[in-house]
């Protein structure tokens, strides 16, 4: 089985249903199908072979949408650029997949000068926008005119590479990420476990689609008829207006978005009536933050854990387990990323992948037909990473007697004051109940004594007044006292990936010095 399938799908059972609905227009999987096939006819055209890399950078569009098949189709391999990259990890990935093509819009147009300047090689550069191409190829004028007649078009194998996709960068530069179609065909599968996708089903990509975040589920949408609605770039408020506008019914958000759209002022003002299901996800959830979500939005959540490597996901805590009974506990299963979906085998271990008891902590390990082939180029990485057959993922986790899989702290996060195990998110759940506090992040700073202590970056909500002084005053009455942060750094936003998660090593530059608590 492989990847191309799920449209096929779609385009034999689902002809007349909508596959993409905008403001102004609608398109039917059938007109979708022919238009994917003159794409792919159009890679060929390029002269572009099976396993070369065509490089995406693209705000949410129909035209992602169609080159991720294209590129099947035609058996080129498409490497999604983060659309919050600087130039030079743009040029890095491209250089370092290889890419033939790059494929541009409107917003990342004016970079391509300083792209081919950096990556001479690079032979095509394809826009994808509206107006002039400028020196690019027009890819919507060639796409109109290409004929798919003219080749044949050979199925891609269960092993054959369907994407590269490069990772933040954060360990040590971006490593491309070799998913086949058998990886993500499985995963395909397992999202369609925890979507909630009932027929009707018109899913928002507000989550950037070059992240397996939102594109995780455009797979399983395809099987089944659904209709795709686009967001160019997450805004809270346009988020909301979409829901309302189009009757959307399903959509992922990370918990950053979630903040966004239920503290927003005009939030009331809108119905979501239509929503069946919020998938979250990326990042921790703050309960607080859970709590008014499911209070503020009439839906049911679900939560999934996971990473590029394994397609993404790993586990799912599904809608029934979303009680908010007995929070108090250690292990609530409403703080638990939940189970591991079928498919997929979960190990807690030890430094020498040793399964340690329930209830301690140690490293999620993880197997399936979702795991990455890989990091390209990178055989040293995969022998650390991919050793004895299994996932090793850095995040830091435990079972509860239920198999109730919760992620405390990635390796790097976790903070040892005095030699005591600090786990980020806990810190972070209680500071985040502060009416004051907007978005929060905590990390470890430098301390002669202790080896390290805790400082919490703080943004505040707008008119809210808050002193460090208060804040860890509010720690000190709710958390054990090695908990607690040592200094607060108050900012006006954190930084944030291409997906919204808040990127720690960032803050660790600029806030993690022992003498740099300023703002």
């Amino acid at each position: 089985m492989n990847l191309t399938y799920c449209l096929r799908r779609a385009c034999t059972l689902f002809p007349n249903h909508v596959a993409i609905r905008d403001a102004e227009s609608t398109c039917t999987y059938a007109e979708f199908g022919r238009r994917v096939h003159r794409s792919a006819a159009l890679l060929r055209d390029l002269g572009l072979e099976k396993g070369d890399r065509v490089s995406a950078l693209l705000l949410n569009s129909p035209e992602y949408f169609e080159l991720y098949y294209s590129t099947l189709f035609s058996g080129t391999v498409i490497v999604p650029l983060n659309t919050r990259w600087n130039v030079a990890d743009i040029a890095f990935s491209i250089r370092d997949s290889g890419s033939r093509a790059l494929v541009v819009d409107a917003k990342f147009a004016p970079l391509v000068p300083e792209i081919r300047t950096a990556v001479p090689e690079l032979e095509f550069v394809l826009f994808a926008g509206a107006g002039d191409a400028a020196g690019m190829i027009p890819y919507n004028t060639r796409v109109n005119s290409a004929d798919p007649q003219k080749y044949s078009w050979q199925e891609p194998a269960e092993d054959d590479l369907a994407g590269l996709f490069y990772t933040s960068g954060t360990t040590g530069g971006p490593k491309g990420v070799m998913l086949s179609h058998r990886n993500m065909y499985a995963n395909t599968l397992h999202g369609m476990l925890v979507l909630d996708l009932q027929p009707g089903a018109v899913w928002l990509h507000s989550a950037p689609m070059f992240h397996l975040a939102d594109l995780s589920s455009l797979h399983s949408l395809s099987l089944l008829g659904a209709e795709h609605v686009f967001l160019p770039t997450f805004d809270a408020e346009e988020t909301l207006r979409l829901i309302e506008r189009h009757g959307v019914t399903n959509l992922v958000l990370v918990p950053t978005m979630i903040n966004m759209v239920v503290n927003h002022p005009n939030f009331r003002n809108y119905n979501l009536k239509t929503l069946r299901r919020v998938l979250y996800g990326a990042s921790p959830m703050p309960l607080p933050l859970l709590e008014k979500a499911m209070a503020e939005i009439p839906c049911s959540f679900a939560q999934g854990y996971g990473m590029t490597e394994a397609s993404p996901l790993i586990t799912a805590l599904q809608w029934a387990d979303h009680k908010l009974e007995n929070t108090d506990r250690k292990f609530a299963p409403v703080k638990s990323a939940g189970k591991p979906v079928i498919g997929v085998e979960v190990r807690i271990v030890d430094d020498y992948d040793v399964d340690v008891p329930v209830g301690e902590v140690g490293e999620v390990i993880a197997r399936g037909a979702n795991v990455m082939q890989g990091y390209w180029n990178r055989p040293e990485v995969n022998k650390e990473v991919l050793r004895n057959g299994w996932l090793h993922t850095g995040d830091l986790g435990a079972f509860d007697e239920e198999g109730f899989v919760y992620i405390l702290d990635r390796k790097k996060d976790m903070i040892k004051p005095g030699g005591e195990n600090v786990y980020t998110p806990e810190i972070e759940s209680a500071i985040m109940a502060h009416a004051a506090v907007l978005e929060i992040a905590v990390i470890g700073v430098p301390h002669e004594k202790w080896g390290e202590t805790i400082r919490a970056v703080v943004t505040r909500r707008e008119g809210a007044s808050l002193t460090e002084n208060e804040l860890i005053e509010w720690c000190r009455s709710r958390l054990t006292h090695f908990k607690c942060p040592t200094s607060v750094v108050f900012v006006e936003a954190l930084p944030k990936g291409g997906t919204g998660k808040v990127q720690k090593n960032i803050l660790r530059d600029q806030y993690g010095a022992a003498s740099s608590a300023t703002a």
